[in-house]
């Protein structure tokens, strides 16, 4: 299986769909157009949907925390949502939901990081 990546941007806010597998085979690829997407819009938030990602590996925690500092560094937030439970389960024992909030739909994540008018 592959990945596709769905990319949306409101305003200063980066919405970023993944669906199918994050892995090492993928990650990469995903790495270089979040960063890509980034650093071409003016982005300072960014939301991750992962309602239809079916896995995660360790190579996407990287990729989420790479993106993570680059946010951060901007004065940005970062949240993730619609996570089903295998990724949840992935996220949650890598300590992830400490330093990043998680939220029901995209809706709920953007009224969280309080970047919606």
């Amino acid at each position: 299986m592959n990945l596709h990546v769905e990319m949306e941007h409101q305003r200063h806010v980066l919405i970023v769909r993944l669906s199918g597998e994050l892995d090492h085979h993928t990650a990469d690829h995903v790495r270089m157009q979040l960063d890509e997407a980034i650093q071409r819009r003016q982005t300072e938030h960014l939301v991750l949907s992962l309602k239809d990602l079916e896995f995660m590996d360790s190579s996407g925690l990287g990729v989420i925390l790479g993106r993570y500092k680059i946010i951060k560094q901007k004065g940005g937030k970062m949240a993730v949502c619609d996570v089903n439970p295998p990724v949840y389960r992935l996220l949650e024992m890598s300590g992830l939901f400490k330093i990043m909030p998680i939220y029901e739909n995209e809706g709920t994540a953007l009224s969280g990081l309080e970047v919606v008018s």
